[in-house]
């Protein structure tokens, strides 16, 4: 694999790397041509001939490959480039942040908010509570705050479930039907006299 990286530049300087680069130029000691970046590695300066132009080095939003070929039929990939070196007339603004929003292509246009899916909204605190526990869990610690973790999730699950029994209908019991051809066992048959016995026996 190749260490390449891609170069932006205005359109006047473009033209004139293109005559460095095209074959009418004699020697390229003719035009004097470099690039210098800062102690942050993220801004410089790039240098042709006698003018200076203010550069910044910016990452992608997607990692570019680069192919070449000797025979203009197979490609053999070379290199992943994930960062680009924009060069900017003297009077442009800097960029304010390091990550360039858009791609190379048309297509790519806005890519981080179109293509990109958002980053979620996490609390700094518990970020930071997180990272202190496990850097104590490293060291061969324990955990500060687990027991007030625990309490809170147990009183959101007592919560949950109080939430649950309240919202649960009671069901009312429904008195059973007697059956067809059954008697009442409450109801009890009347006593005969000895008078309908004798009338019986007659």
């Amino acid at each position: 694999m190749e260490e390449q990286f891609i170069l932006r530049v205005p359109p006047s300087v473009s033209e004139r790397i293109d005559r460095l680069l095209s074959e009418e130029a004699s020697t390229s000691d003719e035009i004097p041509l470099d690039l210098c970046f800062s102690e942050d590695g993220r801004s410089g300066t790039f240098m042709i001939g006698n003018e200076e132009f203010p550069a910044s080095l910016l990452d992608l939003p997607a990692v570019v490959e680069s192919f070449k070929t000797y025979d203009d039929c197979a490609l053999v990939k070379t290199a992943d480039i994930g960062q680009m070196i924009m060069v900017r007339e003297p009077g442009d603004p800097a960029p304010s942040t390091v990550e360039y929003r858009h791609g190379l292509t048309p297509p790519m246009k806005d890519a981080r908010k179109r293509r990109f899916r958002r980053e979620p909204d996490l609390n700094p605190e518990l970020v930071q509570r997180v990272e202190k526990d496990l850097l104590n869990i490293l060291s061969g610690g324990t955990i500060e705050n687990a027991n007030e973790q625990e309490e809170v999730v147990a009183n959101e699950n007592a919560r949950d479930a109080n939430k649950k029994v309240s919202s649960s209908p009671t069901p009312v019991e429904k008195p059973e039907a007697p059956e067809a051809g059954t008697s009442n066992p409450t109801e009890v048959e009347p006593e005969r006299s000895e008078s309908e016995d004798s009338d019986d026996s007659m």
